[in-house]
């Protein structure tokens, strides 16, 4: 009697969408691609084409085709982001889904839009899927949704970034706290980029603002190899809250 397939992991990569001025951040998004590639990881992220986002997705899918990654964007970031910009929504008349092709910029094979929904989607080869959502909200809803529905492994990865980075992992890590989820959130700390942020949590730790326990829902990891095992061995924290989300 032979078993179902296991899923493969799907993991959120939160990062930065400019390039930065330490190449070394670079090269690490193409290792990290290649590590998915090897243990056959999908990619969720913020749908950006440049710096760190666009490097990350590009790669991998270079690496494993298209279907592997699925880029999430707010529909007002599309404005302004790189190669988006004669990428085409349509709005149907009805409640049926409409295809409309694009023909230049983010070159789609084609954009489903539908008027019972928020959120758009095409399929660009260069960079894998990508669904155009309301609100910064609905996209990290979402990604944090295409993770749950991952198989083992299935987590969050922070690499370098600003702001958009820190707010975002931070916000899966107190999720994880609150037992909205119990997937690994991992920081991958290349060259003692995120050192501050961990000190911060010793040190709320040492004064009793954070649990012991959940002072280690956030891991680090000093090199790209030690990502997928980070997330396949994540140990869920004891202090966590066990709550009930469900009548959310």
């Amino acid at each position: 009697m032979s078993s179902e397939p296991v899923k493969p992991a799907v993991v959120c990569v939160f990062c930065g969408s400019v390039a930065g001025t330490n190449p070394r951040h670079m090269e690490t998004a193409r290792a990290l691609a290649h590590e998915f590639h090897k243990n056959n990881v999908r990619l969720v992220y913020g749908g950006g084409t440049a710096g760190l986002m666009g490097e990350l997705a590009r790669s991998l899918v270079q690496l494993s085709g298209p279907q592997a990654v699925h880029g999430v964007i707010p529909r007002a970031l599309v404005k302004i982001e790189p190669g988006y910009d004669n990428a085409q929504e349509h709005q149907s008349q009805d409640d049926t889904d409409t295809t409309t092709q694009s023909t230049s910029g983010k070159t789609a094979e084609r954009i489903i839009t539908s008027n019972s929904s928020s959120s758009s989607s095409f399929k660009e080869s260069a960079y894998g899927t990508t669904t155009i959502v309301a609100d910064m909200h609905t996209r990290k809803r979402l990604m944090a949704t295409k993770v749950a529905e991952g198989g083992p492994g299935s987590g969050f990865v922070a690499l370098a970034g600003g702001f958009g980075t820190i707010e975002e992992v931070m916000e899966m890590t107190t999720w994880n706290q609150l037992g909205i989820h119990r997937l690994g959130v991992v920081l991958l700390n290349v060259d003692g980029y995120w050192d501050g942020l961990l000190q911060w949590v010793r040190k709320a730790v040492q004064e009793g603002y954070i649990g012991e326990e959940n002072g280690r829902i956030l891991v680090e990891a000093r090199d790209v190899a030690d990502v997928w095992p980070r997330l396949v061995g994540y140990q869920v924290s004891n202090g966590r809250m066990r709550l009930n989300w469900g009548e959310e």
